[in-house]
């Protein structure tokens, strides 16, 4: 009779697929999210003086999002799974403005590195379709666009002159499900000022750690190729 703890070959077969199969499941579970905001009307920035002016260049959070995931491919070695959530209305409004097709540019630029681009249309939205990624798998998230310290400001000066119409606050984080984050994601917002409140709601929301400014962000180092730098520091 065969000893007990030798196995078959057939059995060490079903082992070794049932470990690349597990392997395989950790792999596709694996999600890093991108969290855009829009870009605000020039006809409206126009109205401030030179030195408060907002997005001359609409493309400033696109530009900063897909710079990231470029950097994550080049982490990972391969392309790596990414749903990109962008607010949608602003960028529709800024493209007739400027009588260019920019949904469909960006459109273009999440197939070519392969993300899931998803619209969104508020942060009751954004709450809901994020609540319903895979449980842990959610490796990092990055947020970039408007902010204060209170909160992620979607749209800013797009229908109204320095007011926000779409926004995630920190008192609706509570809604924001814990359940898509891996133990040790890696959550940054690249919007100003919110490592100096939001942070501290979207820990205890989340169990994650929020990387935020404290002070104002500045994307000009995108001329460069580089991302956003902060005029203060990064707190946690």
């Amino acid at each position: 009779m065969p000893s007990p703890f030798i196995l078959s070959p057939m059995q060490r077969l079903i082992g070794s697929l049932t470990i690349f199969l597990a392997l395989v499941s950790s792999s596709l579970a694996s999600e890093h999210v991108i969290l855009t905001g829009g870009t605000a009307l020039r006809k409206w920035e126009n109205y401030r003086v030179e030195g408060d002016r907002h997005d001359k260049w609409w493309a400033n959070f696109v530009r900063a999002s897909t710079l990231q995931m470029d950097i994550l491919k080049a982490q990972e070695g391969r392309s790596p799974s990414i749903t990109w959530y962008v607010y949608k209305k602003s960028y529709e409004l800024r493209g007739r403005e400027d009588g260019k097709p920019y949904t469909t540019w960006i459109t273009e630029q999440a197939q070519k590195r392969g993300a899931k681009l998803v619209w969104i249309h508020s942060g009751d939205d954004f709450i809901q379709k994020f609540n319903r990624l895979p449980a842990a798998g959610t490796r990092s998230f990055n947020y970039f666009g408007h902010s204060n310290k209170h909160c992620f400001l979607f749209d800013y000066s797009s229908q109204i002159l320095g007011v926000s119409a779409a926004w995630l606050h920190e008192s609706d984080l509570e809604k924001l499900s814990s359940r898509p984050f891996a133990k040790k994601a890696v959550c940054k917002s690249w919007g100003c000022y919110t490592g100096e409140s939001m942070n501290r709601f979207w820990k205890q929301a989340t169990g994650t750690r929020l990387i935020g400014a404290k002070g104002k962000t500045d994307y000009t180092a995108l001329s460069f190729g580089q991302m956003p730098t902060v005029n203060g520091r990064w707190v946690r």
